[in-house]
Formats: structure tokens, C-alpha cells, sequence
């Protein structure tokens, strides 16, 4: 069995590491276009606009003044790119709604106008003044586009997950950035804010290893690693982010009146539909996209469980026993909950001893996550226990891990361990050593969840 094991864990970190090797860079690539993200082809399906709204940008800057994260040491490159205007002056191009005009590089176009225009002068003298020396205006934007990356926050999300058994093992980590974009349109002629918009895009970043470290004989040691890391480019994710923007900002002024369509009948076209049943549902996600109050529970709530006692007491051999419980349950918040539980099991010991068991407890729950289907919790109470061969009621404490996952808003599965601690050693009526006596308990159950939601 034990070798099938180990065979099983090569095979998976053979198979594991052919992927990475298989798509390694041997050779290199030539230059080619750009990858498009996500958001282009959404931005480059708008209906046509009625006429395209001249649009300046002076500067769209990293606000962040953020370096990059590194796990050791400082880093002083930017977390993000400096180039943030030429990204967005792209999208506004390909978006087909926008007239851009250059006012980054301002300077350097009236510096270029002026030699035109004293080259011209000094030909026109050699010619005696044959030649029209003038030079069309430069065309004027209707509306100003501000704004910039405000925001990066590194780290927002962290985790991974290893194992290693006989020397064979692997592991596998992540993290999770994100990147904020405002932006927003000034009109020229009055100076008034005409709309804002704000979008962020998360960036991941992965790595996995393996490895195997084993005697496979006498004095031969077999050392074996592998794996790779993939990060995500963060300029791919600013840009998507900045397309998203302008894509908000180009169907928000549709739907404000701010700018028109060619064919007033395209606003029920499957682009600016999809963005306004994505804009009614916004309110109610946190910053990872989930629905804040898809899972909340009800002010109150019944249910039951099954489960097992595990004694541990004065007798050996201790048995696991069947267990059952009723409980209710009030919502103090959305994290707290307290509530009374009545039960009954048997505390038992292999051929030694066996007894049943009523007991009743107050406890309290804090819930981890409770906006989530899937909740862990902490659980802490106390109450009293008494056997049928007892004639008093004995103390006991209670603490206990577990989770709770939410079929629907009204019905959840729940899990628990627990450890019952008695204030007495009386519970199994021997009074042995100077521990007083305790056991364990396991549990899956139902709650159902009735009255308003918090």
C-alpha cells in the first residue's frame, strides 16, 4: 500500500511538471501585436455615436504613489505604469466615439507649429512673397478628460495549500492585487463635472512547486524539484481597466442625454443592455464581486442534528456513542448569534461502562464570514448535564469549530466538533485522578432560518 502511495505521488509530480516544461519559452519569440483583454471587444461593439465628441487629455497619471511589492528587500519600481495616458488616448480611439486630440505633448506640437510657420515665412521672402504662409487653427476639445490610477492595493486576497508524504510532495500559493481607475469627463465651455466613473480589475499571481526527497537505497539519495510561477501582467489588467472605464463613461452620457446615437433604436442593443443589468446589480457586490446579501440569514432560526459522544473519563477504552440535538438559535448580527440547545447522547467505555445523557446548554456563535455561503464559526457556551443513573445536575462548558453552508437564503447544512468540559468529576460517579472528567462530540445537522433578515 505503501509503495502504491508513493508511485501515486511521483505520477502526480511528473504529470504536474510536464505542463510548465512543455510550454517553456526554448527560443526566442518575434515581436508581434499586442494581446487585447477581456473588455476590447465589448468597447469596440458600441453602437455609432450621432457624432464624435472631441476629447482632450492632458494627463491621466499614476495617483497611487505606490513601488512594487516584493517579499524581500525594497523595490523602487512603480507598482503600476507610468503610461496610463497613451492607454487611455488607445481605448477612446478604438471605442469609435471619441475625436482625440494631442495635449499631452502640447509643448512640443506649438514648438513644431512655429518652425512650420518660420520655415514657411523665410521660403515666402525667397519667393517674394508668393506663398501662403498661414497654418489651419488647431481644433479645440468640447470635453476634458481627467482622472488617473488612484488606487493599487497589494495582497487583498492570500492563500495556498500544501501536503508531503514519504519525502513526495508539492505545494501551492496565490495572491490576489487590485487596481482602481476614476475617471471623468469635464465640459470645456462650462466647467462643469459632466460625469465620473470608477472601475477596478483584480490581478492574480500563482505558484506551485514539487518535489521529492528520498533514500531509494543505501547511501543514494534521490532530490528532485519542480514548478513555476505565473504572474499576471499588471499593465494587461490596467488597461482592461481603463477600456472598462471609458466603455462606463461612453454608455452612462448615452443614457444621460450627454451624447447621441447615430440610430436612437440601438439603445436596446445587447452591449449597453448587458452594462445596465451589470450597473443594477453593482450596489450589492463587495470588492471581490459577490452579493453582499444573497446569503443573509433570518433573525431566527430552528434545527437539529445527529452526531457522536466520545467519553473521556476515569473508565478505558472509550466508545463513540450516538448523539442528538434541538436547538434555536437568535441573530444578535450579522457575525454574532446566541441561543439555547437541549440534547441527549451516551457516554460510554468498552465492557466498563454505559449511560445516557440529557443535557442543556446557552451558547454563542460568531460567525467568520456570514455574507458568504460557506461560513466557518466559533462556538462558546455552558450549561448542565445529568445522567439517567444521577440524581444532580452537573456544569459543564462548552467550546467547539465549525461551518455552516447555505443551500438558500432559509436553509443551511451545519457542521461542528466540540469539547465538553464538566466542572465535576462526578459524570462517570468515579471519582478518579485529579482531572475532572470531559468528552467530545461531532455533529451534522440542518438550520432553518425564519423572520426579517439584518
Amino acid at each position: 500500500m505503501i509503495h502504491f502511495i508513493r508511485l501515486v505521488l511521483v505520477l502526480s509530480l511528473l504529470s504536474t511538471a510536464c505542463a510548465p516544461y512543455l510550454n517553456q519559452p526554448l527560443q526566442q519569440s518575434r515581436a508581434r501585436l499586442g494581446s487585447e483583454s477581456d473588455m476590447y471587444s465589448a468597447l469596440t461593439s458600441l453602437p455609432e455615436p450621432e457624432e464624435k465628441v472631441v476629447a482632450a487629455v492632458y494627463k491621466f497619471r499614476d495617483q497611487t504613489g505606490q513601488y512594487k511589492p516584493t517579499e524581500v528587500g525594497a523595490s523602487w519600481s512603480t507598482a503600476v505604469t507610468q503610461g496610463a495616458t497613451s492607454i487611455l488616448l488607445r481605448a477612446l480611439e478604438e471605442s469609435g466615439w471619441y475625436e482625440t486630440i494631442e495635449r499631452e505633448g502640447l509643448s512640443n506640437l506649438l514648438n513644431e507649429r512655429k518652425i512650420i510657420r518660420s520655415s514657411r515665412q523665410a521660403y515666402n521672402e525667397q519667393q517674394g512673397g508668393q506663398v501662403d504662409t498661414s497654418l489651419p487653427p488647431l481644433l479645440f476639445a468640447g470635453v476634458i478628460l481627467e482622472g488617473g490610477i488612484i488606487s493599487y492595493d497589494a495582497n487583498t486576497m492570500t492563500g495556498g495549500a500544501g501536503a508531503r508524504y514519504f519525502g513526495a510532495g508539492g505545494s501551492a500559493q496565490y495572491r490576489q492585487d487590485r487596481v482602481t481607475v476614476y475617471l471623468r469627463a469635464t465640459s470645456t465651455s462650462t466647467g462643469r463635472i459632466l460625469k465620473t466613473v470608477y472601475t477596478s480589475r483584480t490581478i492574480l499571481s500563482q505558484k506551485l512547486d514539487a518535489g521529492l526527497f528520498k533514500f531509494v537505497s543505501f547511501q543514494r539519495l534521490l532530490e528532485a524539484e519542480t514548478g513555476f510561477t505565473y504572474n499576471e501582467p499588471t499593465e494587461i489588467a490596467v488597461r482592461e481597466a481603463i477600456e472598462k472605464a471609458v466603455h462606463s463613461l461612453t454608455i452612462e452620457g448615452i443614457q444621460e442625454g450627454l451624447w447621441n446615437l447615430k440610430h436612437p433604436e440601438e439603445m436596446n442593443a445587447p452591449v449597453i443592455q448587458q452594462y445596465v443589468r451589470e450597473a443594477e446589480l453593482n450596489p450589492d457586490r463587495d470588492f471581490l464581486g459577490r452579493r453582499r446579501n444573497q446569503f443573509q440569514r433570518g433573525r431566527f432560526a430552528l434545527g437539529g442534528s445527529l452526531g457522536t459522544f466520545r467519553y473521556a473519563g476515569d473508565y478505558p477504552n472509550p466508545l463513540y456513542q450516538l448523539s442528538g440535538e434541538v436547538h434555536a438559535q437568535w441573530q444578535l448580527s450579522s457575525f454574532l448569534s446566541a441561543g439555547i440547545e437541549v440534547g441527549r447522547g451516551t457516554l460510554a467505555g468498552e465492557s466498563f461502562y454505559q449511560d445516557n445523557f440529557n443535557y442543556a446548554l446557552i451558547n454563542t456563535i460568531w460567525r467568520t464570514f456570514p455574507d458568504t455561503r460557506f461560513s466557518p464559526h466559533i462556538r462558546l457556551g455552558g450549561g448542565a448535564i445529568r445522567g439517567n443513573s444521577q440524581n444532580q445536575w452537573l456544569p459543564k462548558a462548552v467550546v467547539g469549530l465549525g461551518a455552516e453552508y447555505l443551500l438558500n437564503s432559509s436553509v443551511g447544512i451545519q457542521a461542528s466538533m466540540n469539547y465538553h468540559y464538566v466542572f465535576s468529576d462526578e459524570l462517570d460517579q468515579m471519582a478518579q485522578g485529579k482531572f475532572n472528567d470531559y468528552f467530545y462530540s461531532a455533529n451534522v445537522g440542518l438550520n432553518f432560518y425564519i423572520g426579517r433578515k439584518r
